[in-house]
């Protein structure tokens, strides 16, 4: 007789452990399934854990968990082939508690925050395949996994199982993605010692830094290119729309390796090790590409549910925000003896109410935008770098002459015209 809960978690990344530990909380029973070795195995990101939303969980959760550097500054990097825009934030009060986000390292973050949903009595299965729900009348049921005698059974089932979820497809939530609705993203952790970053940085210690790379990171294809600081080691990644691979025929470790070489990236690398290569397929479709997230007897969260805010490279929080609403819904329908879709669509409300739909909502055609218009990073980011070039020249021409110079690169009245609208459009999509 397969064993039963009252909700099977497939899926241990900030998601799925959010739901879990929140539902164990609340007494219910639940099983958290990962695939993997252990959670954070399989599970990538550029590496920015955002305080609140975990704290929404955890309370003062940084006082113990594994956080490598609270961040303290921001710079924006619009990069062409042999020069650089930036600008930035530094706020030394992101550096005092309570924070505001931090670099952290999937692999021990994820582990620890699994624990915590242990010790709130989530039973953990780790190395498990889920193959299928069961579905029985219109309602799922609970799962099959891969394992001898493999079924469980739950009143809710609960998918966080990653961008492409195969559950929820199976569910007919969602059709196969397209190339330009997901992004792949690669990185590597580099080694290197601690002083050595913080001089580099110019940070102190436990202090943090992100850069957010633009333009020539990607080779014009639309997403970016990071860099983060952790304690002793440097995350640099870059991730880009499958469609724009396939487009231009690049391979992504092609990219990892034009990015690390670049010749305004790579004096902030140089000494590194490379200690660990990860690859991950990220949801970019957003508010358009979203499946079907509720329906008798289950819901789908996190990257299954396409939750990430591209534009402001926003994943976890979301993730995190989502997992927690599917437990209060999962509670609500315990104590009503009500699992279908009629108190389970309560989370579909709450979600789309709350920041996460906001902000899909404000940039739904954002990434649409980008991707048809290559001129953004192809043409203008070297536009801006050029101005900037000839502005801060100092060659005994008078500034009048140099702006005036500027105004004529900009093409002939037809092209800026064009420009304008460009810069319209984009900031309709933003606003």
């Amino acid at each position: 007789m397969p064993e039963k809960f009252d909700c099977i978690v497939v899926g241990a990344g900030p998601a799925g452990i959010s739901c879990a530990f929140e539902l164990a909380k609340a007494g219910l029973d639940v099983v958290l399934v990962e695939r993997g070795e252990y959670p954070g195995s399989k599970n990538v990101m550029g590496g920015v854990l955002y305080r609140q939303m975990m704290e929404d969980i955890i309370p003062e959760f940084y006082k113990e968990a594994p956080i490598e550097r609270p961040v303290v500054e921001q710079r924006f990097m619009m990069l062409d082939k042999q020069s650089a825009s930036s600008f930035n934030y530094k706020g030394l009060e992101w550096g005092e508690e309570p924070y505001n986000n931090f670099t952290v390292l999937r692999a021990k973050f994820d582990q620890w925050f699994a624990d915590q949903a242990v010790k709130q009595g989530a039973l953990l299965i780790n190395e498990t395949v889920v193959l299928e729900c069961i579905v029985e009348n219109g309602k799922v049921n609970g799962v099959r996994t891969d394992r001898d005698d493999g079924e469980i059974l739950a009143d809710v089932v609960v998918l966080a199982d990653g961008v492409n979820s195969l559950l929820a497809k199976s569910l007919g939530f969602h059709k196969e993605f397209r190339p330009d609705e997901v992004a792949l993203a690669t990185m590597e952790i580099l080694k290197l010692d601690k002083k050595v970053i913080e001089d580099r940085f110019n940070l102190e210690a436990n202090q943090g830094c992100t850069i957010e790379i633009f333009g020539d990171a990607t080779k014009g294809i639309l997403g970016t290119g990071f860099l983060y600081t952790n304690k002793d080691s440097l995350s640099i990644g870059v991730g880009t729309l499958l469609s724009g691979m396939i487009k231009q025929k690049i391979k992504p470790y092609e990219l990892l390796e034009y990015i690390k070489n670049h010749p305004i990236i790579r004096p902030y690398i140089q000494g590194s090790e490379p200690v660990e290569y990860l690859a991950h397929l990220i949801p970019e479709g957003g508010y358009h590409s979203m499946p079907k997230v509720c329906d008798n007897g289950v819901l789908v969260i996190g990257d299954a549910a396409q939750l990430v805010n591209a534009i402001h490279r926003e994943g976890s929080n979301m993730a995190m925000t989502s997992g927690r609403f599917a437990a209060e819904t999962v509670i609500l329908a315990k104590e009503r003896g009500d699992y279908s879709v009629r108190t389970l669509d309560s989370y579909r409300l709450k979600l789309m109410q709350s920041f996460v739909g906001q902000d899909l909502k404000k940039y739904k055609d954002a990434t649409h935008l980008f991707d048809n218009s290559p001129q953004y990073f192809e043409q203008y980011i070297p536009m801006i770098n050029k101005a900037a070039s000839q502005m801060f020249t100092v060659d005994g021409t008078s500034k009048w002459e140099k702006q005036k110079k500027i105004w004529n690169d900009l093409g002939t009245n037809r092209e800026k015209i064009k420009m304008a609208r460009d810069i319209l459009r984009a900031w309709k999509v933003m606003k």
